[in-house]
């Protein structure tokens, strides 16, 4: 899912999202759209949807993430977690319950609970009490969503809302995590507290920790992950969405992914006079159109088109190696070749 922080994929319109590139869904930010402009404003706009102009589907995670990340501005609670803004340093209190209902404003497709997000190497002490709140917590976020009227059991809410499993880089605690989690009967799971500063492998070994105990038939989220050349080996775990803010953010650092190859950092003076295309192989609009030399030249001289054409080329990158996934696993060629002929969208 590419991500839209504040309501927007930086550098791109949602019609080269959806329609040029294909994308089905984008993550929008609960914290960051809670703060500024308010639910209340994008509700009054019609809902995240028309508020942005995007007719597919949407993502909200709850802002727990972001509020953890805070340390010394937040202070953790039984009820939940006391906050200041990064903005003015105002003050504001997240609870399950009420970042339900701010993403039940926003009028996202898929709603994320409130979890607690334990840093990278936590003790086991800790690890345990962070789980077994974001436990509680999630239970009382499914006891307010059910509230409003969602029966349990229901195979497709208007908003669906999941569950996070937690559990720091203990796999016990993940797999109870995850067992006491699938009572709630979710529409759907994700699983958080990865890409943290944690080894890659150790991430692949707390997905794989709960594979067998999440239901196969309803869809699985990774969040916050991962390089291109890592997203198959989710999937190959058994996980079914992911997202990240490593095809925007690199592209606008000069950086480009390159499938099944090293990826080019554009800056290099080698790609000066260099008139091929960043991937011979890609389909995307910026390989069809444009030279490495040409867009050495526009990221040098600061211009805001080589940002567009990098993130096009990127979020197409990730977008097109997750189709070659799915048309793997129809052949059942996965976890064999994915084949690299170039590619192109029907909307």
């Amino acid at each position: 899912m590419p991500v839209g922080t504040y309501g927007s994929v930086k550098g791109l319109t949602p019609q080269q999202i959806g329609e040029e590139l294909g994308a089905r869904i984008v993550l929008a930010n609960t914290y960051h759209l809670y703060l500024r402009p308010g639910q209340e404003l994008i509700a009054k706009m019609g809902g995240l949807h028309g508020f942005m102009n995007w007719d597919r589907a949407i993502l909200t995670d709850s802002g727990g993430f972001q509020v953890f990340s805070l340390s010394g501005f937040r202070k953790i609670e039984d009820d939940g977690v006391q906050f200041q803004s990064h903005l003015d340093g105002s003050r504001h209190f997240f609870s399950p319950e009420s970042t339900v209902d701010v993403q039940c404003a926003l009028g996202s497709d898929i709603m994320m609970v409130l979890d607690e997000c334990p840093e990278y190497g936590v003790d086991d002490s800790y690890a345990k009490k962070a789980t077994e709140r974001t436990i509680r917590w999630a239970e009382r976020a499914f006891a307010h969503w059910r509230s409003r009227g969602v029966r349990k059991g229901d195979p497709n809410p208007e908003q669906a809302l999941f569950p996070i499993v937690q559990g720091a880089m203990s796999a016990p605690l993940r797999r109870e995590c995850a067992r006491r989690l699938v009572e709630l009967d979710a529409p759907g799971y994700a699983v958080g507290g990865l890409s943290v500063g944690e080894p890659r492998p150790l991430s692949y070994d707390m997905v794989e920790a709960t594979e067998d105990i999440l239901p196969r038939e309803k869809p699985r989220y990774v969040m916050g992950v991962g390089m291109l050349d890592e997203l198959i080996e989710y999937v190959v775990r058994g996980v079914d969405m992911m997202d990240c803010v490593l095809p925007t953010r690199n592209a606008r650092n000069g950086y480009f992914f390159i499938q099944g190859g090293e990826p080019i950092h554009i800056k290099n003076a080698r790609y000066a006079a260099d008139e091929r295309p960043i991937d011979e192989a890609c389909g995307c609009y910026c390989c069809r159109s444009f030279s490495r030399a040409y867009l050495r030249h526009l990221f040098a001289a600061k211009e805001i088109l080589f940002s567009v054409l990098a993130t096009i080329h990127n979020v197409w990158a990730y977008l097109d190696t997750m189709r070659r996934i799915r048309h793997a696993i129809l052949v059942g060629d996965l976890p064999g070749r994915i084949d690299r002929s170039p590619t192109t969208v029907t909307p």
